[in-house]
């Protein structure tokens, strides 16, 4: 079949691929990992594939209406987000109208609310692929190029004789090692960008789901399950080689592991530790880490083999708040890691997440002032967000705080802004103390200075003052719309 894959376009900036899909303070673009392990499969199963990220390359509605009608695909694959849904349907809509061509959705909006999402795209959508969608995209293409029914085929969603047919769901995939490794060949890594990563870089999944249960936490709960699940250290490793065979510039930036929780595996993570040593030349990689997970041991070894940072969620400086959401994490646990990993010499961005249930001014103000206390170099502070499947939604649902009437409330002018309001603390507090703890970390006097000399290539260089500029021009956007707004 001829398929295309598309990530398509919605507000300027806009990141879907990103735990939060929106445009973010530091306007990064991580690339789709998931349409690229789609695309891989696809390709690997004999079909004809061609893959698009719209975002990446700005392009807009008539750039898709062009490649529509120019490659008058059998199908096209469609990713969703809570925030775009309208907009991703607005998009399937366009191939009905240009084509007649098979939609196929995915996505984690489309696999929580997928009767839902087939009854608003009133006839746009043929197939939703609920969860992890590789094994799934194997077995609904090769039905429809045989025309064969769609009724053993599990995790999907589909319209059968006008009526809507909800398969039961698929169990998660074991092996990842049977997976070929993402599609890359199709996209210009050099277009993405995040202010806290090297540039250029890659994100690499060694392994997927996560073993705890934060509340407001959307991919283990939606698409890849609470069990981590784990690649083999060499087909890990051949990953990297394959991607430096396909791009060698990615040398001079690093890869990142986008496991929930790299550290959780002692013994698995010191194996993947060695296994990366045998590269040479050797290459530089971060992960993301639980805050009380690993060890001096770990740690250095982790440097050795190249990891250059962790990105730690310590979500609160508040215990009650941790203990309230599930986190499983003591506030002293989390310290005591830092101050092992920071004098091991590995770099550390800590996540912080303000609103989630029992916020107040005062823990808000409690958790800049830990944030400020750790050996962070690089900080990112969100506010929380009720996604749909996530136990953080049905809280937000029964106790009536959410005040977005629409998916597309769920974000205001694309921008990441709180949208629960609670009786002590509104949507606006939260939105204006995020950007007041941005402030107050990297303003700081001497900070500044400390960021930009630590620098290591003019790549390097390039990412700071391009992730500073993006934060800084958000800030001034922000302060002339409150002026307009105020006059």
């Amino acid at each position: 079949m001829r398929i295309l894959v598309v990530n398509e376009p919605f507000q300027k900036g806009f990141c879907r691929t990103q735990r939060w899909a929106a445009r973010t303070r530091g306007r990064v673009m991580r690339p789709p990992d998931w349409l690229a392990y789609i695309t891989a499969v696809l390709e690997h199963d004999g079909h004809a594939v061609r893959f698009y990220d719209f975002p990446a390359q700005d392009w807009e509605r008539g750039h898709f209406v062009q490649l529509i009608n120019k490659h008058k695909p059998d199908a096209v694959v469609l990713d969703s987000t809570t925030p775009s849904i309208y907009s991703d349907l607005e998009y399937a809509a366009l191939v009905k109208a240009y084509s007649g061509s098979q939609v196929i959705m995915v996505g984690p909006h489309a696999s929580v609310l997928s009767e839902e999402t087939l009854e608003l795209g009133q006839g746009a959508v043929d197939i939703i692929i609920r969860g992890e969608p590789e094994q799934t995209a194997v077995e609904v293409f090769g039905a429809l190029e045989r025309g064969q029914s769609l009724k053993t085929i599990q995790g999907i969603t589909y319209y059968e004789q006008g009526h809507i047919v909800h398969n039961p769901d698929r169990a998660f995939m074991e092996d990842l090692d049977k997976l070929p490794f993402p599609a890359w060949h199709h996209l210009d890594l050099r277009r993405y960008f995040d202010g806290i990563k090297l540039y250029p870089f890659i994100d690499i999944i060694g392994g997927r789901g996560c073993p705890y249960q934060c509340m407001f936490c959307l991919w283990p709960q939606v698409m890849h399950g609470n069990r981590y699940r784990l690649r083999s250290p060499d087909n890990i490793v051949s990953e990297m080689v394959y991607d430096l065979d396909l791009w060698p510039w990615l040398r001079k930036g690093e890869f990142f592991f986008e496991d929930d929780t790299f550290t959780v595996h002692h013994h698995r993570a010191l194996e993947i530790c060695s296994e990366i040593q045998r590269l040479r030349p050797p290459v530089t990689w971060s992960v993301n880490a639980r805050a009380d997970h690993g060890d001096p041991e770990l740690f250095r070894a982790m440097k050795r083999a190249g990891c250059r940072m962790l990105l730690i969620g310590y979500e609160s400086g508040d215990q009650a708040i941790l203990d309230r959401i599930g986190k499983r994490l003591r506030v002293t646990d989390a310290r005591e890691r830092a101050c092992e990993a920071h004098q091991a010499g590995l770099k550390l961005h800590g996540c912080f997440v303000f609103g989630l249930p029992g916020e107040t001014r005062e823990t808000m103000e409690k958790t800049i002032d830990y944030a400020l206390s750790l050996p962070l170099d690089t900080v990112q502070f969100s506010a929380a967000v009720p996604f749909p499947g996530t136990h953080y939604y049905e809280y937000c649902q029964e106790n009536g705080l959410l005040q977005a009437l629409r998916w597309d409330d769920w974000l205001t002018a694309g921008e990441q802004t709180a949208v629960v309001d609670y009786p002590q603390l509104s949507r606006q507090d939260i939105t204006l103390k995020v950007d007041e703890a941005l402030k107050r970390f990297y303003f700081r006097a001497g900070y500044l200075a400390r960021f930009i000399g630590d620098t290591r290539s003019l790549g390097d260089l390039y990412r700071k003052l391009r992730g500073g500029s993006n934060f800084i021009r958000y800030l001034f956007t922000k302060r002339t719309e409150s002026r307009q707004k105020s006059g």
